[in-house]
């Protein structure tokens, strides 16, 4: 009955999360799992170049395209259930994955304790994001691995785990060789009945499924990694320094739980036989770092999977610390890592980039009734980096909308660049290239950008006006603040200006995301009027109205 206790405590911090974690952090959440989904179910969408070219496989989409299809049958399609489900079905398959490290790790107070208080898995657990299912198989495998006695359940998930995300095979190399050191059965018997078997039962279901919705015969696994590793078309989407992931990206998605792995580290060195389980893990995780690293583009979330090790490293390092420390040193510790992971939680799950989610149901709405002069429905202009929000998955209406692409250049021409940075070199240039003049109602009704781009575009802007503005990021606001100019002058000529510094984080961002909506006829009068109204400060009016007539003609 604890345990119950215990998986409905779990259970519960995962469904808050999707509720509570109401911001945007990266395209694939989305681009690559629901917007697939949805074109799928319902016959329209967008499909980006990975799965024109094939190098996604189709199984995580077809779960949600289930739940899709089975809302569409009983009529309960809403854009917000939409939404919603798919983020419900991640949270409790993390919730799962959850529970089984409070099992894999002896039912640990440290461990329960660390798997629900991380920033990063709190932030992205309900995500759907490929990495997000990925770090829940590994963890799920790692609860069945045979770290005493024997057992091939840990194969199922991470069989499954390495198809979808080939690079996840990195982690499991060195724990199939120590499975293989340590088993009792003949190596080659247990290769050819269980790891040969399984494997090839899930790679063949995987090439099936990928095979008949892609349209032809096709090992998604391998195109993957040609594309990653081979053609290194990762690196057209940015690039960082080998040593990246040990001194950025790993100890940033542990956050506060650095300290005590590294001492968990520091300890596992000392007394490696008395904790095999993380000397093992470390063996993997160093693995993993080293490979991930020698790929020149380099992402948080391609940390993910190593999380539940790292945990464990934790867990087991404390524990063992436990027995030997205060009330008054336990309860310390346990608060700074409360803390220190609450607040990054809270920032970037309420604050950081809430502008794209807040953004869509707006845009739903404008989708859902709006209407021009010829009854023509919206026609939706994306002027932001590419894949900047969610698409059809979050608007569900089957208007035109269109963003600015930026697909990698697959066949190699000499001096390419793609649609969005020949956008944000000229913009104006590309807007008379790109969208008619007359008629008005040619152009699109809605235009959605960053507030940092409005003032480039004045001219084409002139037919419209703002409908929304919307709170996107503090990045903007942090380089306008007084306090940052008085920092850098504090800092001196000599050193780097930090707000110049901020200011190209992501300069084609902003602090709000705008919404203009195009002039309808005879509004352009009524329209111009008012800004001038505004701007001149006119004399009072009379009390009564002036007519339609009057105030457009």
């Amino acid at each position: 009955m604890r345990l119950l206790y215990v998986f409905a405590l779990i259970l519960a911090v995962r469904i808050a999360s999707v509720f509570v974690v109401q911001t945007y952090y990266v395209p694939d959440e989305y681009w690559q799992s629901l917007e697939v989904a949805h074109k799928l179910t319902f016959g329209y969408g967008y499909l980006t170049w990975e799965w024109v070219q094939g190098i996604r496989s189709y199984v995580y989409p077809l779960i949600i395209a289930g739940i899709y299809k089975l809302l569409a049958l009983l009529q309960l399609d809403s854009a917000q259930l939409l939404v919603l489900l798919p983020r419900l079905l991640q949270a409790t398959l993390t919730a799962y994955s959850d529970y089984r490290f409070y099992v894999w790790t002896g039912k640990r107070k440290w461990a329960l304790f660390l798997i629900l208080v991380p920033w990063f898995w709190f932030y992205t657990g309900s995500r759907t994001l490929a990495n997000t299912l990925e770090a829940s198989l590994t963890t799920i495998a790692l609860s069945y691995f045979p770290w005493i006695g024997e057992g091939s359940a840990y194969l199922w998930p991470a069989a499954i785990c390495c198809f979808l995300r080939p690079t996840a095979a990195v982690i499991w190399v060195p724990l199939v060789i120590y499975h293989l050191r340590k088993t009792r059965q003949p190596p080659l018997k247990l290769i050819l009945k269980h790891f040969v078997l399984i494997g090839a039962f899930v790679a063949g279901v995987g090439i099936a499924i990928d095979t008949y919705w892609h349209g032809q015969l096709i090992v998604t696994p391998w195109e993957f990694l040609k594309y990653n590793i081979l053609h290194n078309i990762g690196s057209f989407y940015g690039s960082h320094p080998w040593y990246w992931y040990f001194t950025v990206g790993l100890p940033t998605v542990l956050g506060i739980n650095t300290l005590p792995f590294i001492y968990g580290i520091m300890e596992t060195v000392r007394k490696g036989d008395r904790q095999p389980v993380s000397k093992q893990l470390l063996i993997s995780i160093l693995v993993t770092l080293v490979v991930l690293s020698t790929v020149e583009h380099k992402e948080f979330r391609f940390v993910t999977s190593l999380l539940p090790l790292c945990l464990y490293v934790c867990a087991e390092s404390l524990s063992r610390w436990s027995y030997r420390a205060s009330r008054t040193q336990l309860w310390a510790a346990a608060l700074v890592i409360l803390l220190g992971n609450v607040v990054p939680a809270w920032y970037l799950s309420t604050v950081h980039q809430k502008g794209p989610i807040e953004l869509m149901p707006k845009l739903q709405e404008i989708a859902r009734d709006y209407r021009d002069e010829r009854e023509q429905r919206a026609n939706i202009l994306f002027l932001m980096p590419c894949h900047s929000t969610p698409y059809y998955s979050h608007i569900h209406e089957n208007v035109t909308m269109r963003f600015l692409t930026c697909n990698p250049n697959l066949e190699q021409q000499e001096n390419f660049i793609d649609e969005a940075d020949r956008f944000f070199e000229a913009p104006m240039h590309w807007l008379r290239s790109h969208i008619p003049v007359h008629p008005i109602t040619a152009q699109p009704s809605h235009v959605v950008l960053f507030d940092s781009l409005e003032k480039k575009i004045t001219d084409f802007l002139i037919n419209y006006k703002l409908l929304y503005s919307i709170e996107h990021a503090e990045v903007k606001k942090w380089v306008e603040s007084p306090l940052l100019q008085d920092l850098s002058t504090a800092l001196g000529t000599q050193l780097p200006n930090v707000a110049s510094l901020l200011q190209h984080v992501q300069p084609r961002t902003g602090k709000s995301i705008l919404v203009y909506q195009r002039l309808k006829k005879g509004e352009e009068n009524a329209f111009n009027r008012q800004q001038d109204a505004d701007q001149a400060d006119p004399p009072e009016l009379p009390a009564e109205p002036q007519s339609s007539e009057n105030l457009f003609n």
